[in-house]
């Protein structure tokens, strides 16, 4: 699974980056090292233009979708909840069942998203004991060459029916995070890891109109080589804790580690 990124970068990196013509940000968010589920998030994604959130444009004809740069909240909830609530436990969408699945096939099927990211972090359960359970290291996994994560992910947008028509509150957009296998260098830390897009992907994932049956195409695990992964601190694992330093390499602790061979 996916359940902490780190998401540094400016909003005018990543439209140059993701090639952004209509940024729709109401706020610029401050550099996160560590996203949790239902933090505020970054989302590349490609819709028409509209007058007002969740209607279509004016014009005659279907306007040509437009690539957006928007804050959703990460946790999906399908526009068919009934409590919000249920986004804290839709953080991530199995790519094997994303296409049957009620909470996400609607989403997989027009509305997909990129999430760009530094990295992501797992934990790695070690032979030592805490607790009377396994310690855990956390492990932070990123570009060797410092190039930003295009995870995969899907958008919906739920109508909040406790609010009126002319409540700019009334649209809450949410998002989720595709997971796949992990590949053997990385499986030995976490068997699953996000579904990464390479730039050359990016356009038939985002566009609404790819027909349905070649999105599965698209979702072979893109990023197997030139991820690095290392320890970092266990401050990561509170999410009041926040900055660079948790993305810093720590020295492996031989009797943890080591003997192990995760070493980077």
């Amino acid at each position: 699974m996916c359940g902490r990124y780190a998401s540094s970068r400016s909003p005018d990196d990543l439209a140059e980056e993701f090639e952004v013509i209509d940024p729709r940000l109401d706020k610029v968010l401050d550099p996160d090292y560590n996203v949790a589920p239902t933090k505020e998030v970054y989302a590349v994604l490609e819709r028409p233009p509209a007058d007002r959130e969740g209607e279509p444009g004016e014009g005659t004809g279907e306007p040509e979708p437009v690539r957006q740069l928007r804050v959703l909240r990460w946790g999906l909830v399908p526009f068919w909840a009934k409590d919000p609530s249920i986004g804290s436990r839709m953080i991530n969408a199995r790519m094997e069942t994303v296409a049957e699945k009620p909470a996400f096939r609607r989403a997989f099927a027009a509305r997909r998203c990129l999430l760009p990211a530094d990295g992501y972090y797992e934990w790695y359960p070690t032979q030592q004991k805490e607790k009377g359970k396994p310690a855990k290291q956390p492990f932070f996994i990123r570009p060797k060459d410092g190039s930003v994560l295009a995870m995969a992910g899907l958008y919906e947008l739920w109508k909040d029916p406790t609010r009126s028509d002319d409540d700019p509150e009334r649209w809450r957009w949410t998002c989720t995070v595709l997971t796949t296998d992990a590949p053997d260098h990385l499986g030995r830390i976490h068997d699953r890891m996000p579904l990464l897009v390479t730039p050359e992907r990016r356009s038939a994932w985002l566009d609404p109109q790819t027909p349905k049956d070649r999105l599965l195409d698209l979702l072979v695990p893109a990023q197997e080589t030139g991820l690095e992964a290392f320890p970092v601190a266990r401050a990561v694992g509170n999410v009041r804790n926040n900055g660079p330093e948790l993305v810093e390499p720590v020295p492996f602790e031989e009797t943890l580690l080591a003997a192990e061979g995760h070493v980077r």
